[in-house]
């Protein structure tokens, strides 16, 4: 089998009978099933994945491979025996899709704004290089428009990998330059050329996760305290900066934690952190199982735990660690989501470049909530369903914070 490298953490095209793929096509594509089919009967938390006769799969599915004429259409078998399983986080990504999930992790530098897909447009939601609300329709030449339009169509990906992917656009060498055309407030183009800033945060690694830059920051919204971080990563500095921000807000009449973006990381964290909030032991976040073991999520609790109303923010980004966490509150009565629902992938996964350069995502354990739920597919579905518009980002407001402080507001005068 050729070497595969490990990363953690399109339709068919119909050519006569009698094509034949090239010699070395041939053996990619079969490299490539071998390696699929073998990592999911060996890591799959089921002996019987899917509740599936694996062996079975693999005589039916690795003949068809055999005569697939392109690597095209050897994907799209691939991808019909993953749909087999009818779980999520088990994809086949093509090559430049890969590629483009993989530099999103690298840690360049970034433009100095914060993107996100609302209604299939491309919008300035953070940051301050750029007003809120502006749309971003050309980075070097690539129509981002034309490119939301193309992964959208793709049913391997989802709104995570579809930010991830664009967030790779953006990025780059610090101080390399990007030219950007944008429409402004009045839909006029506006082309920018703008120079990557050094990434936010500090490097922090975790196992065999790559490096990624993680930041946390933390302030008052008058008589709110504010929370947000990008990972549930860097163990030491980030569990500290986030209880001395609850403890620096112990008498706020409430507290909003911000995990939109956040993509998850170490679930030992989501167990610490929630501490901060549950004074009660023997509470859990939920169970996750693995092939060979079980990993309950205890509350670590807190003496001096913060009992004021609580909010987490979510989106279609907010992912694993990160749901876990606002779902495990949320089904403990102990905090009211806003936002819009999230990515729904709450089990661990990784990804993997295939011999024939396609990339591979598949999950290594199970995840349910405490209520008995899963998250995977699902997501966390949001108390209050609230979405990003480009009028209130133009207006400068962030709708889905100002519902939560709302909310905290009413609960003060209750």
């Amino acid at each position: 089998m050729a070497a595969v490298s490990v990363t953690l953490l399109c339709g068919v095209l119909v050519l006569p009978a009698a094509a034949q793929a090239p010699p070395e096509q041939k053996q990619a594509n079969l490299a490539s099933f071998e390696f699929v089919w073998t990592t999911i009967r060996d890591q799959h938390w089921d002996k019987n994945p899917g509740g599936l006769d694996w062996q079975a799969i693999g005589a039916e599915f690795r003949p068809r491979v055999e005569q697939a004429a392109t690597g095209e259409a050897a994907r799209e078998i691939l991808r019909e025996m993953l749909g087999r399983l009818k779980q999520t986080h088990f994809a086949i990504f093509p090559a430049p899709v890969y590629q483009d999930l993989a530099a999103a992790t690298g840690g360049d530098g970034w433009p100095g704004f914060e993107v996100r897909v609302v209604d299939g447009r491309v919008l300035v939601t953070g940051g301050s290089a750029v007003p809120l609300g502006w749309q971003v329709l050309n980075v070097e030449g690539t129509d981002l428009r034309a490119l939301v339009a193309a992964l959208q169509k793709d049913p391997a990906i989802h709104e995570l990998q579809l930010e991830r992917a664009l967030a790779a656009r953006f990025s780059g060498p610090v101080g390399a330059a990007r030219r950007i055309t944008f429409a402004d407030g009045s839909d006029q183009p506006q082309t920018r050329e703008l120079k990557l800033e050094p990434p936010r945060g500090e490097l922090a690694g975790f196992g065999n996760l790559p490096p990624q830059h993680v930041w946390l920051e933390s302030k008052k919204l008058g008589e709110t305290g504010y929370i947000r971080f990008n990972f549930f990563l860097d163990l030491v500095r980030v569990m500290q900066s986030f209880g001395e921000a609850v403890e620096a807000c112990a008498h706020c009449g409430g507290i909003v934690i911000d995990l939109r973006g956040n993509v998850g990381g170490i679930g030992a964290m989501a167990m610490g952190m929630a501490g901060w909030f549950v004074d009660k032991p023997g509470q859990r976040l939920g169970t996750m199982t693995m092939r060979n073991a079980t990993l309950n999520f205890f509350i670590n609790p807190r003496a001096g735990a913060y009992n004021g109303p609580l909010a987490i923010l979510v989106d279609g980004s907010s992912a694993s660690t990160a749901e876990i966490f606002a779902g495990g509150l949320r089904d403990l009565g102990r905090a009211r989501v806003f936002g819009t629902r999230s990515a729904g992938a709450a089990l661990p996964s990784i990804f993997t470049r295939l011999p024939n350069g396609d990339g591979f995502q598949y999950a290594v354990a199970n995840y349910v909530s405490v209520s008995g739920e899963t998250l995977e597919a699902k997501g966390v579905t949001p108390d209050v369903e609230v979405k990003l518009t480009r009028e209130t980002l133009l207006a400068g407001q962030d709708a889905v914070l100002d519902a939560a402080l709302a909310w905290i507001r009413g609960q003060r005068i209750q």
